[in-house]
């Protein structure tokens, strides 16, 4: 056996390592070995991020279509307070992961807590919107009547309490630029083990909880996610990451927040982008019915759980690139880009093989109404056609954000969801009346361009001179 090649005993030893949060050094030694420590914390978080989506339409399934229809409206909608959350947690692991790379720990702590007053101010504006206009929301994204009335609940607490998803996603993201994945995964397997928990409890009542429904997936999810939230401010209180935070720093850097602004503004037009041209997709999708809608949402649910590695992976890359960076060490930073797209190109040829066979079998796991599991496995065929793009696509657009480079991936974002995707969508599903199948290949084109366009301009290497 090549001396390069790891036995399984160390393979282990390197698995216990990463998942304990030991290593912390990114920018130095092997790369394939700092890919792994950084990749397995990552992947195993994003992992329990899919669980978590997909054990909550396995119950919600049990209530009624309307029921699953109503979480896919809905999570279209929240899309966009993730486009936020996920623009800013772009910021702030650039930021933070070029702090690090270059030992600025105080300035890394600074800016965690200009990225939490942002998240904070953000989330509440939403929350008001939420609270108020549920039904509103709903009749808006092309909910009949019965689905509103039997739903809106859900869409009330889920806005109302997205302050939750908002901390989640930014404190996790300051975690993951400095290099302390294990904890993000941690916070994860915690908020999400309750949500497993707390799910059949409040949707179908236990002892003195009554059976809310699909609104009690709102509730389950909120409490679950909530508690992870305390549990960050408490390892960031109490300095058990690199990043420790105390009184003292609870002030407004009018710098530090414009500097995070500035950077954070590409992260959310880049998913304002990508997530408004899902809402679209979601409404074209409605044209067809509940059943067709219920196949497309539980297929969707489906990929998200083999697509959370692949963002754990480019995640990975992200911090890499922005440590290395940091460090002034750039074809290091580049070369990490690579090694990690060969290992996510590895994992999504064996996912999309599993989908083309077994497409029928996986929604059938779901729902066994014909319509649902006609289109949602034909939803997963087509789009796992692409899957090998997209494991490249995803790890360079990550390493564009790890720089502190948004607007690049901003502007390929604009091209392939609203030039490519949309057009292409409306035209073949609803003018030429292809049906549903036309959603599925527009996304599955756009992702593909967005792979090719985001090597060719990788390669240029403008990326390498970006400052935040």
């Amino acid at each position: 056996m090549s001396s390069n090649i790891p036995s399984i005993k160390q393979l282990f030893k390197y698995f216990k390592i990463a998942v304990t949060g030991k290593e912390q050094e990114f920018t130095s030694g092997s790369i394939r070995r700092a890919v792994f420590m950084l990749s397995i914390p990552m992947i195993l978080e994003m992992l329990m991020e899919s669980i978590f989506a997909i054990v909550d339409i396995f119950y919600v399934s049990r209530v009624s279509v309307n029921a699953v229809a109503t979480i896919g409206l809905t999570e279209s909608v929240i899309t966009l307070v993730y486009a936020v959350a996920i623009g800013l947690s772009m910021a702030a692991t650039a930021v933070v992961a070029r702090r690090v790379g270059e030992k600025d720990l105080k300035g890394a702590s600074q800016a965690t807590v200009q990225v939490i007053i942002l998240g904070v101010v953000v989330a509440a504006i939403i929350s008001v919107i939420g609270i108020l206009y549920p039904k509103e929301i709903l009749a808006l994204m092309g909910a009949e009547p019965d689905l509103i009335s039997e739903g809106y609940g859900y869409t009330q607490i889920l806005l109302g309490g997205n302050i939750t998803i908002m901390l989640l996603f930014l404190i996790n993201a300051v975690f993951r630029g400095a290099g302390n994945a294990s904890i993000a995964m941690w916070t994860l397997i915690l908020s999400n083990g309750l949500n497993i928990i707390l799910d059949p409890m409040f949707i179908f009542g236990f002892g003195p909880i009554p059976a809310y429904g699909v609104e009690g997936a709102a509730i389950a999810t909120t409490i679950g996610r909530g508690t992870a939230v305390l549990f960050q401010l408490v390892v960031l209180f109490y300095g058990w990451s690199k990043i420790k935070v105390g009184f003292k720093d609870l002030v407004l850097r009018v710098g530090v927040m414009v500097n995070l602004i500035k950077v954070s503004l590409g992260g959310i037009g880049q998913f304002l982008i990508g997530t408004s041209s899902w809402v679209f997709l979601m409404r074209i999708m409605s044209e067809f019915g509940s059943d067709v809608l219920a196949g497309y949402t539980i297929a969707i649910r489906v990929m998200m759980f083999t697509l959370m590695p692949c963002w754990g992976m480019s995640n990975a890359a992200a911090t890499l690139v922005g440590q290395n960076l940091g460090a002034n060490k750039p074809d290091r930073a580049e070369k990490s880009v690579w090694v990690t797209g060969k290992y996510n190109a590895y994992f999504m040829a064996f996912v999309s093989i599993l989908y083309l066979i077994f497409s029928k079998q996986i929604i059938l796991l779901f729902n066994a109404e014909p319509d649902v599991v006609k289109y949602g496995s034909l939803c997963l065929q087509v789009i796992a056609a692409g899957y090998v793009f997209y494991a490249y696509g995803m790890v360079v657009i990550q390493s564009f954000n790890g720089s502190g480079d948004t607007k690049t991936p901003t502007i390929i974002n604009f091209i392939c969801f609203w030039l490519i995707q949309l057009p292409f969508a409306y035209l073949v599903s609803i003018y030429f009346d292809a049906g549903p199948k036309g959603v599925f290949w527009a996304i599955t084109i756009a992702e593909v361009m967005i792979a090719i366009i985001g090597i060719l301009w990788f390669k240029k290497g403008t990326w390498k001179t970006v400052k935040v």
